[in-house]
């Protein structure tokens, strides 16, 4: 047994420098009288070590020692009468310190040691505290022997045929009282799923019996009847009925009771749903026993459908007659039925700005099937004010305009019959239809059409899978006559192709994931995401069998144009594993590539791979780095126009491999308001060519080169978190830059002095490439990163 120690958190970020320097030289115990003391660390003795880190939590939290940014906060803001940012400084007091040595005496105990005794002492150096608690666990008492005294049969059976797989009391085991109330929850569980409705945890009590002399617990379990019965009633459904108020929670009026059929009734005072809307996911059916399962079941899967605001639990009432029989009441209150949202965000990086602006309109239960209807419409502008191509000297780089419909059904819609998969979540079908066009200054304007039909269901509560089975896209780029010139001047056929072909294809797309159910919690977990994507194969079919024409490459063309064939997979898995509390550490890795054949030799624009940006490796830009060792510096050389022509359009690849390790802890728990945490991360990857291309040289995919034309960033971040959704600052820097050759890769450690300041390094590197060396990248962003 060793001690265990609870210091002050320190952390280093962004905010936490910041606030070094403003409060440097203050002292942590200012604001508390000189009769007081702070208290700064709490010690643990004698305690065994797998319950030392638990045990400290039974410490009143008023005497827990101040996280250090919490504490800055307080005395920054309360100065200014903003008393609730930060926590107050927590001061010594020996009412709480008394209270808290019972509860870690009752904790211990509860663990096993019977007769275990906790000291408290308190030691005071400059009004700073150190609270030590002093354990004597004496010895580990163990389950000698567990026998039961069940009056009813029927539930003697049920709790025999199922103890192996719910019960934690073993003889032989330690003895605690955590696993007499996990029995006790799994007997009431057992009982509730099996139709016991009335049966309450009461009437499961435990005795044990400890005045053995070698530390040994008998334990007896005793499950008594209901007063004045024999045994405990098992109850079946029977009649249901489902009321829907209007919006406003309110039942105005009169409205028709629709009879659906021998269980369901049906009153909509919104007049705004088909009975089966609900009905479907009512999951408790006449002549069943009850079961607690279905209850909650049912309430979950109402809740998913997104169109009712507030879903109770089911309201049950006995029959007076002696049938043991369940009316069900369902009273639901609905959202509106229509939205609209407005979005924006404004983006900076060094001399490029851009803002991107959305409307989304929805419309919650078309078709009164609870069908989601929305209506997106986006339009985003990229600035580059050092970045002039041509004669025109407006600083727009590019614009994208994008606009879409997509219906979505709770449930499967189907041709033929197929079973109902809503038991671990609503499976839903996706109708969408989208257009898109970009603009490329000087360069090109690209316009694509995509239509799917997708279906997604769960098999298990952590499960899901997602088929397209129908994915049919249209695509187009027409590029600027001078552009056009250049480029083919220049033999850069493959750009022209890439960026200027009309092309379609017909395909199939599944992703399954497992877990993503828990990437908001902080438990130990794995999450696994696949997907596959496959184009053109069954237009080749259809063009083969046709003996369609070929265009000059001879490739197949279909209704006059040539169409899309490739096979495209993308892997992302992610270790999440919790250090206590909120603190957490994530390893991501997301491998994928993406191979064209039959009649294509180039995958899609838009179905190759980038890296870069605020979710992937965040020290670059998105759609600047790479292909592998490729440097746009010295391929275009004083090709200045070109360069920039095809800025964030040449730097993709059909492999890609991104890795990600990140550390997130809690920095203050009331900061404005919100939760503010911190993050450190490193990123490395990068983007390849299958084969050794003229138009990216060093780009190619070699295991010889694997690691040479690895990107690696460094940084670190803070977190907001508002409960309903997390705001992002991450602060990323390059520190491998596969760009460059050797040892000139490191260019962090390289060249550390230039990282705010202009030296050769940068200078040498504008020349080559007209533009600015960031070494640092600030990225905002909605949500985590992954």
């Amino acid at each position: 047994m060793k001690a265990y120690t609870k210091p002050a958190v320190y952390r280093l970020t962004i905010l936490s420098i910041l606030l070094v320097i403003i409060g440097s030289g203050c002292s942590i115990t200012r604001g508390i009288r000189k009769d007081q003391a702070l208290v700064r660390k709490i010690t643990i003795k004698g305690i065994d070590e797998q319950f030392a880190e638990t045990a400290i939590n039974y410490v009143d939290k008023e005497q827990q020692p101040n996280n250090w940014l919490n504490l800055q906060l307080y005395y920054t803001f309360s100065n200014k009468g903003k008393k609730n940012i930060g926590e107050a400084p927590v001061v010594v007091d020996s009412n709480l310190i008394e209270y808290s040595r019972v509860q870690m005496e009752k904790y211990i105990r509860s663990r096993g040691y019977l007769k275990a005794k906790v000291t408290d002492s308190v030691v005071i150096k400059k009004q700073k505290a150190e609270l030590i608690f002093t354990a004597d666990e004496g010895p580990m008492f163990r389950i000698r022997k567990f026998t039961d005294s069940i009056a009813d049969n029927n539930i003697k059976a049920l709790y025999s045929g199922n103890r192996n797989r719910i019960s934690h009391i073993q003889p032989g085991g330690r003895f605690d009282t955590d696993s007499l109330a996990y029995d006790r929850d799994q007997l009431y569980l057992l009982m509730k799923h099996n139709g016991y409705y009335d049966f309450y945890r009461q009437y499961i009590n435990f005795t044990y019996d400890s005045t053995f002399n070698n530390s040994v617990v008998d334990v007896k379990m005793i499950i008594d009847n209901p007063a004045g019965k024999t045994q405990h009633p098992v109850y079946t459904i029977n009649n249901t009925l489902i009321t829907i108020s209007n919006s406003q929670g309110r039942t105005p009026g009169k409205v028709d009771t629709i009879q659906v059929d021998s269980q369901f009734r049906f009153v909509d005072y919104s007049k705004r749903f088909k009975p089966r809307v609900v009905t479907e996911y009512v999951f408790q059916k006449k002549g069943e026993i009850y079961d607690i399962d279905k209850q909650t079941r049912t309430t979950t899967r109402l809740s998913e459908l997104n169109v009712f605001r507030n879903v109770p639990n089911p309201v049950y009432e006995k029959l007076k007659d002696s049938s043991n029989r369940l009316n069900t009441r369902i009273d639901i209150v609905p959202l509106k039925r229509m939205s609209d949202r407005v979005e924006g965000e404004v983006l900076f990086s060094g001399g490029r700005f851009g803002y991107n602006v959305g409307n989304t309109f929805t419309d919650r239960n078309l078709f009164k099937q609870a069908a989601i209807l929305q209506l997106k419409v986006n339009w985003s502008i990229l600035f580059d004010n050092g970045n002039n191509v041509g004669n025109d000297h407006s600083s727009i780089q590019n614009q994208e305009f994008r606009v879409g419909a997509q219906l979505v059904y709770p449930r499967l819609l189907l041709p033929f019959k197929f079973p109902f998969l809503g038991k671990f979540a609503v499976p839903h079908t996706t109708f969408s239809s989208n257009y898109s066009l970009f603009y490329q200054k000087d360069l090109v304007k690209r316009e694509s059409f995509i239509n799917s039909i997708t279906y997604d269901f769960f098999d298990t509560p952590y499960k899901t899978h997602t088929i397209t089975p129908i994915n049919i896209e249209f695509s187009r780029g027409i590029i600027d006559p001078a552009a056009r010139a250049a480029l083919l001047a220049q033999n850069r056929y493959s750009y022209v192709y890439l960026i200027g072909r009309t092309v379609f294809t017909s395909g199939s797309q599944y992703t399954y994931q497992v877990n993503a159910i828990k990437l908001n919690g902080y438990e130990n977990f794995t999450y696994f995401r696949s997907s596959l994507d496959i184009g053109g194969n069954f237009l080749n079919l259809v063009s083969n069998l046709t003996n369609a024409p070929k265009d000059t490459l001879g490739q197949h063309k279909l209704f006059g144009y040539t169409f899309a064939q490739y096979t495209k997979v993308e892997l992302d898995t992610r270790i999440y594993r919790n250090f206590g509390g909120e603190k957490q550490f994530v390893f991501r890795i997301n491998p994928g590539i993406g191979i064209p054949y039959g009649n294509s030799n180039q995958l899609i624009f838009e179905k190759n791979f980038y890296a870069g940006g605020a979710n992937d490796i965040r020290a670059w830009l998105p759609r600047t780095l790479g292909p592998g060792q490729f440097n746009r510096g010295t391929y275009y050389g004083t090709d200045v126009n070109n360069r920039a022509r095809l800025k964030y359009l040449d730097q993709f690849g059909e492999i890609k491999f991104i890795t990600n390790a990140e550390y997130r802890y809690l920095l203050a728990n009331n900061f404005f308001g919100a939760k503010l945490k911190g993050a450190f991360f490193v990123d490395a990857g990068n983007v390849w060519r299958l084969h050794n291309e003229p138009d990216n040289p060093n780009g190619q995919f070699k295991l010889n080169n694997f690691l040479s034309s690895t990107a690696v960033g460094i940084g670190t971040g803070l977190r907001f978190d508002l409960s309903f959704f997390v705001f992002r600052l991450d602060a990323a820097f390059k520190l491998k830059d596969p760009q460059f050759s050797g040892a000139n890769q490191w260019v962090l450690i390289n060249h550390a002095g230039e990282l705010f300041s202009r030296g050769s390094f940068k200078q040498a590197y504008k020349a080559a490439n007209g533009e600015d060396y960031n070494f640092m990248q600030l990225n905002f962003g909605i949500g985590l990163p992954f």
